[in-house]
């Protein structure tokens, strides 16, 4: 797959944009790990709130491998030109208008996949970004409001006519919210009606998940969101399920204790001590439940040190001989003593 610049050798997976979940750190680690590219948080187009610390950390792409993709929400032509631009004077390689948002707060202002319900706004709004930027623009949709209101071919159809170079769509409605099935028909629908690369996204949680997901819509490769929760290896291996290749196991032992400290701990260094050991507790939530679900995570999760949530970590996943490399840092970056259960 070519993206203005930017080639991305088959097999094409992707991380999905996630709100709270896809930060840099997360980003990094999937990336690390295997993904293709990873999508960032979604960033409001309205400048006026970058200020926030929200923003800014969403903002951040220090260190991340290209392509970079931001993904911009917002409902207003010219805000959203003017947001593409500044992303784009700040290193992005990619915009992706966000289409697929289902949260109450988002669709209230008539953003997200509320935007499904106004194809003429969606065309002002791509034409406009297509128009302010010279890299890839991209797009990130459900399949329409509800069930009575599915317009995802017509949607694609009028992007691809827009300039859009490729389209990720996930196979529920907005009304679905994450409930019920995913409808992968639906999706092939789009990519049989488009020549532009669609991506499939829904349920994908597995490498067996991804290879029947591509059989059945024909996409040409697939964007994985709530599977790589607790799991950043997963786009790792779909990749190389997809590509005939064998797919390395999921890290167990010292491999996963390393993995989730140098995680935690970047999540720290990111957003401070304070606030990192806060959003450090949902991470840590996903890990228990795929590695750990016999432990019971209430005290873990109560912990209010963020030093003391790492040591917490290495006395359930490292073993007393092999603390990670010259003992752990603190978020603060000062040495810690090794340590032991």
């Amino acid at each position: 797959m070519i993206l203005g610049s930017h080639e991305i050798p088959d097999p094409v997976v992707f991380l999905a944009p996630m709100a709270g979940v896809s930060d840099r750190p997360f980003r990094m680690l999937c990336r690390v790990l295997g993904a293709s590219a990873a999508v960032s948080e979604m960033v409001t187009s309205d400048a006026r709130l970058w200020h926030t610390a929200k923003s800014r950390h969403r903002l951040d792409h220090r260190g991340e491998p290209g392509p970079r993709i931001v993904q911009l929400l917002g409902n207003d032509p010219d805000a959203l030109a003017r947001a593409a631009r500044e992303n784009v004077a700040r290193g992005a390689d990619i915009i992706d208008l966000n289409l697929g948002c289902p949260a109450k707060k988002v669709c209230s202002r008539a953003a997200g996949s509320a935007l499904l319900a106004d194809e003429a706004l969606v065309e002002r709004l791509l034409r406009a970004l297509k128009g302010a930027v010279s890299v890839p623009v991209t797009l990130k949709m459900r399949l329409g409001l509800d069930r009575g209101h599915v317009n995802a071919v017509h949607i694609a159809r009028l992007a691809e006519a827009a300039g859009v170079e490729m389209i990720s769509v996930h196979g529920r409605t907005r009304a679905c919210g994450y409930r019920g099935g995913v409808d992968y028909d639906a999706i092939a629908a789009v990519v049989a009606a488009t020549r532009i690369p669609v991506l499939a996204n829904g349920d994908i949680t597995s490498p067996e998940r991804a290879l029947a997901v591509m059989a059945q819509t024909g996409a040409a490769g697939v964007m994985i969101g709530r599977g790589a929760q607790g799991r950043p290896w997963l786009p790792g291996q779909v990749r190389a399920a997809l590509a005939g290749r064998p797919v390395t196991p999921a890290p167990r032992g010292l491999a996963l204790g390393r993995l989730i400290h140098d995680h935690v701990l970047a999540v720290h260094r990111q957003y401070g001590p304070e606030q990192g050991l806060r959003i450090a507790r949902k991470h840590i939530g996903w890990y228990l439940e795929h590695n750990r679900p016999e432990v019971d995570r209430r005290p873990l999760l109560a912990l209010t040190d963020a030093s003391r949530q790492l040591d917490a970590l290495a006395a359930l996943f490292l073993p007393p001989s092999n603390p990670p490399a010259g003992g752990s840092r603190g978020a603060d970056g000062t040495q810690r003593e090794a340590i032991t259960q």
